[in-house]
């Protein structure tokens, strides 16, 4: 009874249980988006989408130079040192501002070639233009929930999440079902620059007046620090859009967009029940990884993960592949039930993704670009041989076979590279 009393008045329960509220109400909002695609423009509209979502994560890294743990971890670092700290979001703020200014520029004279390439037509280069304008409170948004969870503002980062996805939820669903494929492109567009205004108040609360934003405070010498954390996070965020964006495109040419459909679905649904455990691995985890000093301390957030994540996941994963039909039926269509043979690949593969993610993000919290840059292109690299040859056999479940095949590799490549973090006795 102590330690069931223990658990629940954990910081870690506190932060799970107002995480899951944030992540239950984005999985929702979500899942009733996917239901009004679904309805309105079917499987090859689902698939249209996902390129577009592609295109709008690597908007996002590039945009904030994939800065992003870079600044949870020194935020964390100089929370005490005031001068650093100003160094720190001064030199960010300048250095991303002048960024998204040029590739605004770049992104609304170029519009028409984006939408013949990530859209497959001309006509909707009106959406290029319109994100040309909304970079900037992307990146914004980016910036500030990264400052708020390097200073621990757990819940305060959740709240803002919160209030964004309702609102960006109302807004998709609306859009949708008015203007069909062109309203649901608008939606997912707008919805991240309209978080920016929620973060902005969270953050002028946590740090009032905004004098840590000033010129006289820029320093070049700040940004190499952060140049590592760039390369890792655009090494993943771009690599892992655009071999999304192959294993879509192979799918559509050899199989059609409807089998794409059900592999952009698929993949829909496992976003919605991985963020539980990757929204908890950015505001509680990787915060004690970058604090974490000795092997030992590392091994305790290593097994705490373990512990009290993975056995939760495990289950859900298992209650959701016993009712996959039903989720099918309520959540998108009867037109998606052959989707329903894809989930036993999808889940064992997402269940083996989440045991490897707190290893990955040791590589953050050391700073371990080149061991990380590496396993990343090697586990890309793995998954782009094994689509192309189970695609060609399997289809859409070949797609999500290479899926599981990858993260076998890249799980027992991580367990090899920490073992002396992880097997401490």
């Amino acid at each position: 009874m102590k330690r069931i009393k223990k658990i629940f008045e954990s910081s870690l329960f506190k932060v799970f249980s107002l995480n899951s509220v944030s992540v239950v109400i984005r999985v929702l909002g979500g899942l009733i988006t996917s239901k009004i695609i679904a309805k309105f423009l079917g499987p090859s509209g689902l698939a249209l989408i996902g390129n577009q979502r592609n295109f709008l994560s690597i908007t996002d890294s590039v945009s904030t130079l994939g800065f992003q743990n870079g600044i949870i971890k020194y935020v964390a670092e100089f929370e005490k040192n005031e001068t650093k700290l100003n160094e720190v979001l001064s030199t960010l703020f300048f250095s991303i501002l002048g960024l998204v200014l040029i590739l605004g520029t770049v992104l609304f004279f170029s519009a028409d070639y984006f939408s013949l390439f990530f859209l497959k037509n001309p006509e909707h280069q009106w959406v290029f233009k319109v994100l040309a304008f909304a970079l900037p409170w992307y990146a914004g948004n980016i910036i500030i929930t990264s400052v708020l969870n390097g200073l621990s503002k757990y819940k305060q980062v959740i709240k803002v999440n919160i209030a964004g996805n309702i609102t960006g939820v109302l807004l998709s669903a609306f859009l949708t079902w008015q203007y069909s494929i062109e309203g649901a492109l608008l939606a997912i567009t707008l919805t991240p620059a309209i978080m920016f205004i929620f973060s902005f108040l969270m953050l002028k609360k946590q740090l009032p007046g905004f004098g840590y934003i000033d010129f006289s405070f820029f320093n070049p010498g700040v940004l190499k620090n952060f140049f590592s954390y760039s390369l890792m996070a655009l090494v993943t965020v771009v690599m892992g859009a655009l071999v999304s964006l192959y294993i879509r495109n192979s799918i559509i040419f050899q199989y059609g967009e409807n089998e794409a459909g059900y592999w952009e679905a698929v993949n829909r649904i496992s976003t919605y029940y991985l963020m539980f455990v990757s929204t908890l691995l950015t505001v509680y985890f990787f915060p004690k990884l970058s604090k974490a000093v000795t092997n030992k301390e590392t091994q305790k957030v290593f097994f705490s993960y373990y512990k009290t994540v993975m056995p939760l996941f495990g289950l859900a994963l298992i209650f959701i592949f016993l009712i996959k039909r039903f989720i099918i039926t309520i959540l998108l269509s009867d037109e998606f039930l052959p989707m329903s043979e894809l989930f036993v690949w999808q889940l064992t593969g997402d269940f083996l993704k989440a045991c490897s993610l707190i290893l990955g993000y040791e590589f953050f919290a050391k700073k371990m670009t080149k061991a990380f840059i590496i396993t990343e292109l090697l586990s890309f690299a793995i998954l782009y041989i094994t689509a192309t040859f189970f695609i060609k056999g399997f289809g859409a479940q070949g797609a999500v076979m290479a899926h599981t095949f990858t993260y076998v590799i890249y799980l027992l490549i991580l367990t090899f590279f920490f073992r002396k973090k992880i097997f401490i006795y």
